[in-house]
């Protein structure tokens, strides 16, 4: 996606990595690790977002800088105060933003591909496309899509572009671009809000391919309860920027939990 011209910032400027988490205790240290892998980082933050575990101080044996929200406040609340004890730690040159989920382990060094193309300024955000994700079984991990497709109807329905995967989390930001998306939408609407808000202001958008992995969704009701959770998020995003597609944003909340037959 192509904007209006903007300001490009220099490709020397240095990357800061922000990791949202919560109970990721077990993943955290190696996402790090690997994180630490990546060229062109200097720094890593971890945002312990009321964590009932061991998280912060496994992020912090890795090397990360480490802060803890007392509560859970929410994924958008963990990425500006990410980014706010980056900016207290940037010199006169802020650095570009990363942002990675806590789960992907020594996978997040191919999320390196992100940095180039802001550094360089051919985009002011990048996104990182997954490929296709599986469970432990090996069996293929997500549900039916309708939060991907609400979102991705969202977004072309605000700025005339449909992103491949509109709810990937990993992404790279000059600051200028974060700074001008906050405050950032609440909840897991927090990704597609940000290249809705981003696009409308005509910074750079660009979708690059990646090979990381991250803990798959299951089917359970655990996972249908997240999913639900999910469009009801992303909807109100939408909603709150008059971005509801024309449909009216796909199927009830009913049709996300389908029943068995004979119930």
């Amino acid at each position: 996606m192509s904007g209006h011209d903007l300001p490009s910032e220099p490709f020397e400027r240095a990357v800061a990595c922000v990791i949202p988490a919560k109970d990721e205790a077990d993943r955290i240290a190696a996402t790090v690790d690997a994180v630490h892998k990546i060229i062109g980082v200097d720094l890593v933050v971890v945002v312990d977002d009321g964590s009932a575990d061991g998280t912060a101080e496994a992020a912090e044996r890795a090397g990360a800088v480490v802060v803890r929200h007392d509560r859970n406040r929410g994924k958008a609340a963990a990425m500006e105060t990410g980014a706010v004890a980056v900016a207290a730690r940037d010199g006169a040159r802020p650095r570009h933003l990363l942002f990675l989920d806590a789960d992907l382990t020594d996978s997040a060094t191919a999320a390196a591909p992100l940095i180039e193309p802001v550094q360089n300024g051919t985009a002011d955000m990048t996104i990182g496309t997954l490929p296709a994700q599986v469970r432990a079984d090996g069996s293929k991990a997500g549900g039916h899509g309708f939060v991907v497709r609400l979102a991705r109807a969202g977004v072309e329905e605000a700025t005339g572009w449909a992103p491949e995967q509109p709810l990937s989390g990993q992404r790279c930001l000059t600051r200028a671009a974060f700074d001008s998306a906050v405050p950032l939408a609440a909840g897991f609407g927090v990704e597609t809000a940000l290249s809705i808000d981003l696009g409308r202001k005509g910074f750079r958008i660009l979708e690059v391919p990646i090979e990381v992995r991250h803990r798959a969704t299951g089917t359970d009701l655990r996972g249908q309860l997240h999913r639900a959770k999910q469009y009801l998020h992303v909807r109100r995003a939408l909603a709150a920027r008059s971005a509801l597609p024309a449909d009216g944003g796909g199927p009830s909340l009913r049709s996300l939990f389908p029943r068995k037959s004979g119930q």
